[in-house]
Order: structure tokens, then sequence, then C-alpha cells
């Protein structure tokens, strides 16, 4: 029976080793976010839209002014939430060129928590959609991790999506990699023990190459300005897949941030903050 504790309990600290945001897997009420935002003086507005056909709600925090004409949308990767951003919603400076919106994805935050939707194609639908329903234009789609592909993909179904900033992006089918303790997500017997941020994931992370190689023949429709940043010490999801991204965007930059690991889209703002800076400055001009 000791024997078995500490195999079990093994097998955890293994699961808590895994996520591609390890540190930002809480969720924070509507009221806390509020709350947060109201002490920095920063209007913020969470709602939620709808999904019937699927019995699904998403939340959005928005950050915006009323004369600002660019739209920056976050997604953010597994687990998390979109309290992910907060760095880039709280920035003053950011929200005299844009608005700033976050998203909750499905099974996440305050997102139908706990349901996983692993299918990125059907993420991407409901984000193309949302984006009707709100009303966006000039969007810059930003994602982190698992985010980054669904900021692409968004991008190549909806035409008002006009740049692409992939943080350190799960993207290339054949990088993707095998982690023991994901499996300890989908046994029964263990799976309840899990927290349930991580179990989710662990279903994403289960057909997450499948799903990238269902999506990699559309990536040469991409025509937008697509930006790829990634810590060369990088050791969830591996530096390879810039040369993935090198060889299939037909519009591809990569930014290559020097002795940095997975954490810079939420631990290390100030590298990524210039190049959303710039390519909103190209997406005004053009």
């Amino acid at each position: 029976m000791k024997a078995l504790f500490w195999r079990i309990s093994a097998v955890l600290l293994t699961i808590m080793a895994f996520p591609s945001c390890t540190t930002l897997q809480w969720r924070e009420t509507d009221s806390e976010i509020t709350e947060r935002f109201q002490k920095k003086n920063i209007p913020s507005k969470v709602s939620y839209y709808a999904v019937d056909s699927l019995d699904l709600t998403i939340r959005i925090q928005e950050v915006s002014r009323p004369n600002n004409k660019i739209n920056l949308v976050f997604f953010h990767g597994s687990p998390s939430s979109l309290s992910a951003w907060n760095a880039y919603l709280q920035d003053t400076t950011l929200l005299k060129k844009a608005n700033m919106i976050a998203i909750d994805r499905p099974g996440y935050g305050y997102s139908n928590f706990g349901d996983e939707m692993p299918d990125i194609t059907l993420q991407a639908d409901i984000m193309s959609a949302l984006f009707k329903a709100y009303e966006l234009e000039n969007v810059i789609a930003i994602g982190s991790s698992y985010g980054g592909p669904l900021a692409a993909r968004v991008a190549v179904l909806n035409s008002n999506v006009k740049g692409v900033v992939m943080i350190s992006p799960a993207i290339d089918p054949e990088q993707e990699k095998h982690i023991k303790g994901v499996l300890w997500t989908q046994f029964w017997l263990t799976r309840w023990m899990v927290p349930t941020g991580y179990r989710v994931a662990g279903d994403e992370k289960m057909v997450h190459a499948k799903e990238l190689a269902r999506l990699e023949k559309d990536w040469k429709e991409l025509g937008v300005p697509v930006i790829h940043i990634h810590g060369d010490k990088d050791d969830i999801v591996p530096y390879g897949n810039v040369n993935y991204t090198k060889e299939t965007f037909p519009t591809i930059e990569i930014i290559t941030t020097p002795n940095t690991g997975h954490e810079i889209a939420w631990g290390r703002p100030e590298l990524i903050k210039p190049h959303v800076d710039k390519l909103i400055e190209k997406i005004v001009q053009d």
C-alpha cells in the first residue's frame, strides 16, 4: 500500500510538470478581474458569448478606448486562462494604440471549465464567429503555445484578422513531445485526482499532433504578416518549431529570444510587446 501511495504521488508530480503554462492555471472570477483593473484605473469589461448549439459559453475580457481601430485578441495555452495576459491588458501604452481582448478558451477559466474541446478547427470556428458577433475588425490574433496555431487558424478563416503573433507555438506535428504524465489524465483510476485544468490539457495533448496535421495544408493560404517568437531554451515546446514555420508559412518572421524558455508570453512580456507594437504600426500604415 505504501509503495502504491508513493507511486501515485510521483505520477501527480509528473503531471504537474507537463503543462505548457505551468504557472497560470488558475481561474479568476469576474469580480476579482474587475476589482484588480479598477485599482489600476483601467476600464475593463467582462462578457460572455453563447454558442447554443454546443451548450457552450465563452468568457471574454475587454479593455478598450473609443477611438482605437486595432483589436488585439489573445489566446492562452494549456492549462491557463485569460489572466495569462494581465501584463498586456494593464499596459496603458498599448491601450493608447489598440483595444485588447483576452479569451478563456473552451474548457478553461470560465468557458465551460473542465469540458475539453481538443478540436482546434472547432475552436477556431467559434472564435471566428465571436469576432463577427463582437464586430471586431483590424484584428491581430496573438496566441501562446496551444494558442499559437489557434490564432493562425482563425486568421485563415476570418479576413478581419490582419496579423498574427505566435509565441512559443506548438505547431509542428513532428515536434510534439510525448509526455508520460499526460497518460495519467486518461486513466479512470488516476484521472479524478488530476486538477481539472490539467485534465483538459491532457485531453488536448493526446490528439494535438493529429489536429496540427489536419491544419497544415492551409497554412500556405495565410497571406497576412505572421510573427513567430520563440525562446531558444524552450524545454516544453521545442525551438525546432521555428524551422517548421519558416518552411510552411509564406509571410513568416522569426524572432528568437536568447537564453529564454517557454514562459516568455506571460513571464517576459517586455520581450513581446515591442514586436506587437511594430505590427500595430504596420497594420495602421497599410
